[in-house]
């Protein structure tokens, strides 16, 4: 029985928890917010999509911190999961690594590439494990993508683009961008991720945007530039206007198929392909349970995370940082 504890009960540790508290080989041992209804189950948040931090979990048998440091101290606690701001990751998967425990942290990895690769050089000497929560690269229409690609089942890719929209979530975090880096490092690292996933990182970015409801980019378009995929792009913000509600789509034309994603539809995924429009079957759910069970099971295996590094989450970091570069400077940026 996993022994796990979740610093930050927001809207992803409530997602987290969520996920732990359906499965039997998990105890959720503790929690720790500094808020003390949300270390208790009070206080409520919610998420982008339909079924995400739906909460009514009993908290009443878990041991509640309210500084994260004293869950790391837990010699019970084996399994960390850091779902705090972006600027408080480093610090506390650090010290959770040095505490002998494994850790899971919450996208985007870090709030710099610079304290990125200082994660992964404290990780590749730890005892523990570590994985950064990126979930696209679990959900199950993304898996799909992934999978078709690798085969080549359609052939080759000629285009790829992703659009992630949303309205400003609006609390306070957000509105500082040095803290939350904007919807380039909160939001759109999401399809930057995918993207490296997919054909590996791009040889350089050329990338467009603006600022409007934080003091950091919150609206992107970016190109990823490649020699052998004409067009690849991503483009993500929460500027728009409420109640414009949530994106999160993907077209790709393969030279003998379009692969068509949209979170709003249903089917969410269909395949023009010979004339006719197929609809893969899906596994149901989310991503966050799949990168959750992965996790543990690499644990248990004792096999470190291939699938997802430490190295990819810090490219992830290092291609957001790149793409913000170009809009400074209206230039393309070379990685």
């Amino acid at each position: 029985m996993m022994k796990v504890g979740v610093i930050g009960i927001g809207s992803m540790g409530t997602t987290h928890l969520d996920v732990y508290g359906k499965r039997d080989d998990v105890q959720i041992l503790a929690v720790s917010d500094l808020i003390a209804d949300k270390r208790d189950g009070v206080g409520k948040t919610k998420g982008n999509i339909e079924g995400q931090a739906k909460g009514g979990l009993d908290f009443a048998s878990f041991r509640k911190y309210a500084e994260g440091m004293e869950l790391i101290a837990d010699p019970e606690v084996e399994l960390v999961d850091i779902c705090l701001p972006t600027p408080l990751h480093h610090t506390y998967a650090v010290a959770a690594l040095r505490a002998g425990k494994h850790v899971l942290v919450e996208k985007p990895f870090c709030r710099t590439a610079a304290e990125a690769d200082d994660l992964v050089a404290e990780a590749a000497k730890a005892k523990g494990m570590l994985m950064c929560a990126l979930c696209m690269r679990f959900w199950p229409a993304w898996e799909w993508l992934k999978r078709t690609i690798d085969q080549g089942t359609y052939g080759k890719v000629l285009a790829a683009s992703f659009r992630r929209l949303a309205s400003f979530p609006g609390r306070s975090f957000y509105l500082d961008g040095n803290q939350s880096g904007g919807a380039a490092l909160d939001l759109h690292i999401h399809d930057a991720d995918f993207v490296q996933y997919c054909f590996g990182l791009p040889k350089a970015v050329f990338s467009r945007g603006y600022c409007k409801d934080s003091s950091a980019t919150d609206h992107v378009l970016t190109q990823y530039l490649y020699d052998d995929i004409p067009i690849v792009s991503a483009e993500g913000g929460w500027s728009m206007r409420p109640p414009f509600g949530f994106w999160m789509r993907y077209v790709v034309n393969f030279e003998r198929a379009t692969a068509v994603f949209d979170i709003g539809a249903k089917p969410a995924l269909r395949v023009m392909v010979d004339g006719k429009v197929e609809e893969p079957a899906l596994a149901e759910g989310m991503g966050y349970q799949y990168e959750i069970a992965y996790f543990l099971d690499c644990i248990r295996s004792g096999r470190r995370p291939e699938r997802n590094t430490p190295a990819d989450a810090a490219n992830a970091v290092r291609l957001i940082e790149a793409e913000v570069e170009s809009i400074r400077t209206g230039q393309i940026v070379r990685l």
